[in-house]
């Protein structure tokens, strides 16, 4: 009984053509987030391998911060953090999801009130059905009903605590928020402002310090979440903000709580990254240009820089048979699928890289135009 019922949702997921497999990486890499290369790049990862040595670092923490897995590198590592985000205090979780769970369901409480994009990563939704708070979703990026929303809120309950959760560049879509605005609409009705910069950091900013830094907004913000598996090509992320607020999640957030903490090693990685981060000017520069040439290329109305671009094609079948219609081609690219994204969103996330060329652009974007001129075959009964 309990093998068919494993065996009926699976063939439904096949019917849906939402059925997932795991494949590895092949071909010309537009598909994943080590946006600056570091994960891929011999000397970083040699010189990461001859710190650890050199520092006798070990590859196991052996517990949870609350026991045998807090250390002194782990603290130095949170303070370089907090510095380099102009942040009080920054608490380290063993991954970004960790740490969007732990900010979720420890936070907002019974009788609180959270507004949140509809586009906040999936990581941030499952934290907030962990918590008792109540949640509603706004329509992506749209600051004019945050507005109305607080406002309406605050006259009717005047003292509720009231938070509004955003992405400061979004997974799916490579779009961003008009932060500034936002931060000003938060203040004016006593909102707390809480940003999840996973796919900012490294790639946005002077220093690649993300887009609540480079905007002088880090004060505004009540918390952030910074990753350290996209541009900084290591594992692992922290929560920024207070260190009372630092205090509370070590009391509080049950994944750092019941979570082994990350290894010295590991660590190694993310200090040395950040460490790095800060003179890739050059290759920031190249994500903008492939950027750029890309929009150029499909001939796109919106232009923004981001190294996350998107072509919608509807329907799961569709998009699957494109993307392996470019897999095919030489072109590491994959599809996203309802239910991740919503019915009819299904696309293609085109993912730049530091390490592609103009050239990779403009081949794949070629190779994706043939594919759209050709014929359809099967349409896609699941739109």
């Amino acid at each position: 009984m309990y093998a068919a019922y494993l065996e009926r949702i699976l063939a439904e997921k096949i019917a849906r053509q939402a059925y997932r497999a795991l494949r590895p990486s092949e071909g010309i890499d537009f598909c994943s987030n080590d946006y600056l290369g570091l994960a891929r790049d011999r000397v970083f990862q040699q010189r990461i391998g001859a710190w650890i040595a050199a520092h006798q670092l070990s590859h196991g923490s052996t517990g949870s911060r609350l026991l045998s897995g807090a250390y002194p590198f782990l603290d130095e590592v949170e303070q370089y953090v907090a510095r380099f985000h102009q942040a009080p205090a920054a608490l380290i979780f063993s991954s970004g999801y960790m740490a969007n769970l732990a900010l979720m369901s420890a936070i907002p409480a019974r009788g609180d009130l959270v507004l949140y994009d509809q586009f906040i990563h999936a990581s941030l939704r499952d934290g907030l059905r962990m918590s008792f708070a109540h949640h509603r979703a706004f329509a992506h990026n749209d600051i004019q009903q945050v507005d109305e929303l607080l406002k309406k809120r605050r006259e009717r309950y005047p003292g509720q605590r009231i938070f509004v959760v955003v992405e400061s560049v979004y997974s799916m879509d490579g779009d961003q928020p008009d932060l500034a605005r936002l931060a000003a609409v938060c203040e004016q009705y006593e909102a707390a402002l809480l940003v999840d910069e996973a796919h900012a950091v490294g790639v946005m900013g002077p220093r690649g310090e993300g887009l609540v830094t480079s905007l002088g907004l880090s004060e505004k913000c009540f918390a952030r979440v910074v990753t350290f598996g996209k541009a900084l090509g290591a594992h692992g992320a922290a929560i920024l903000g207070s260190e009372l607020l630092r205090q509370y999640c070590i009391n509080t957030a049950r994944p750092l709580i019941y979570s082994t903490a990350l290894p010295p090693a590991a660590l190694a990685a993310v200090y040395l990254a950040y460490q790095q981060i800060p003179d890739m000017h050059m290759q920031r520069e190249h994500l903008q240009r492939l950027a750029l040439c890309w929009q150029q290329q499909m001939k796109t109305r919106e232009q923004f820089f981001s190294p996350i671009q998107v072509v919608r094609i509807p329907g799961n079948a569709r998009v699957k048979a494109c993307a392996q219609y470019l897999q095919a081609a030489g072109f590491d690219v994959r599809p996203i699928l309802h239910p991740t994204v919503p019915r009819g969103e299904e696309r293609l996330r085109i993912v730049l890289h530091s390490f592609n060329t103009e050239s990779e652009v403009i081949a794949l974007a070629q190779k994706l135009r043939e594919w759209q001129e050709e014929p359809l075959h099967d349409e896609d009964d699941n739109r």
